[in-house]
């Protein structure tokens, strides 16, 4: 996975260079028919790579459908002023008509219905009346360097999806090692050798340094897969920004994130009698952190609501909403600054109690113990 990533992100951009070297696109020209029976549309019959037919009836018209002259067709009625309704016709079954097709139809409707009344500038404005620009500006009034729109929301929210998976995968492997040395007393040999903090502190440091070899590897390759994206690709790619400040974030939430589950993992592996056990009960503890993924789209939308805020403070969904945030709209310093104590925080207050439960059930086997038990255990120890 640490080299799989981008490697399949230089692979789509040859693959895209290599088809856009050997294959040219040649613009299709749609031939589609209609029918005036209304009077006054013979104008502006060809709009982009759509020309439009006229026939005389619709018996005409379906006859050119039938053998395959014409696509579809359309009947403007002798009431389309007071009704507005268009009857569209087509061999093919489909939910509803290509937005370029429908398009194409208002289109030539507006002009021929405004010809010889308004100016030919006037009616293209019509047709298209807004093509909105947005530019953010900083406090100083000068234009800032960072713009927002859906091309800075791009990388935040694939990599908010990739920092959930390294952080899951990471705790799981530190819980599924826990669960097959309990159940094969392997741990028996290992706490002889070294105290249980130790073993513990050991298996979070070394598991959590490759999962962050791994979230570095994608974070600094970003900004150059990006660049060689946008000069090979253009379009809509060289809009793609990175976040100001976005791989600091990135690998801080990693490494504050991968801690916090690692240490739940770490307790949970402690007191679980099997591996198969721990996971399931690990996997209740993720769901916090996939939230932000499932509901992404309501991040987008209101990106400043107090749920958010909220979500970004918890420690076990901050990681990835923080990520995902980033890239729709500046965070408060203060939500930040919250998080980041709160993440802490939570840490060494679950590690103290994970060291407990670590002594006290690492040697246990059999029944895994209740919540109860294991409460009165810790006030006891």
């Amino acid at each position: 996975m640490t080299v799989i990533v981008p490697l399949i992100a230089l692979l789509l951009i040859g693959v895209f260079q290599f088809i856009s070297g050997i294959a040219r696109p040649t613009a299709e020209v749609t031939t589609i028919g209609y029918v005036d029976e209304l009077g006054g549309f013979q104008q502006y019959t060809s709009r982009g790579n759509i020309t439009m037919v006229r026939f005389d009836t619709p018996d005409d018209a379906t006859e050119a459908l039938v053998s395959g002259d014409i696509k579809e067709y359309f009947v403007i009625p002798s009431d389309y002023i007071s009704a507005g309704v268009i009857n569209r016709y087509t061999l093919e079954k489909q939910l509803a008509a290509s937005s370029a097709t429908t398009t194409a139809i208002k289109n030539f409707l507006t002009s021929n219905l405004l010809a010889g009344k308004v100016p030919e500038a006037t009616v293209a404005r019509i047709e298209a009346p807004l093509n909105l620009v947005s530019t953010r500006l900083t406090e100083t009034g000068a234009v800032a360097p960072e713009q927002g729109g859906y091309g800075n929301f791009v990388i935040p929210a694939v990599f908010g999806i990739l920092l959930a998976l390294a952080i899951i995968f990471t705790s799981m492997y530190l819980l599924q090692g826990l669960g097959q040395e309990k159940e094969n007393r392997l741990i028996e040999v290992l706490l002889s050798s070294v105290s249980a903090r130790q073993l513990l502190t050991g298996k979070v440091l070394g598991i959590g340094a490759a999962g962050l070899a791994q979230v570095a590897v994608w974070a600094i390759s970003a900004p150059f897969l990006l660049n060689l994206a946008s000069s090979s690709i253009g379009g809509f790619v060289s809009t793609i920004q990175l976040p100001a400040d976005f791989i600091v974030l990135a690998v801080v939430y990693f490494i504050l994130g991968y801690l916090l589950f690692a240490v739940i993992s770490a307790s949970i592996g402690a007191v679980s009698s099997s591996s198969q056990e721990g996971q399931q009960l690990m996997g209740i503890l993720t769901i916090p952190l996939l939230i932000p993924l499932w509901f992404m789209s309501l991040i987008m939308l209101l990106p400043d609501s107090p749920v958010w805020a909220f979500f970004t403070i918890f420690p076990l969904s901050a990681p990835v909403v923080v990520i995902i945030r980033l890239g729709v709209s500046g965070i408060p310093a203060w939500q930040l600054v919250a998080s980041t104590v709160v993440l802490v925080l939570s840490i060494i207050g679950i590690l103290l109690l994970t060291i407990r439960i670590f002594r006290t059930y690492l040697l246990m086997y059999g029944k895994r113990p209740g919540i109860g038990e294991v409460i009165r255990s810790l006030r006891s120890g």
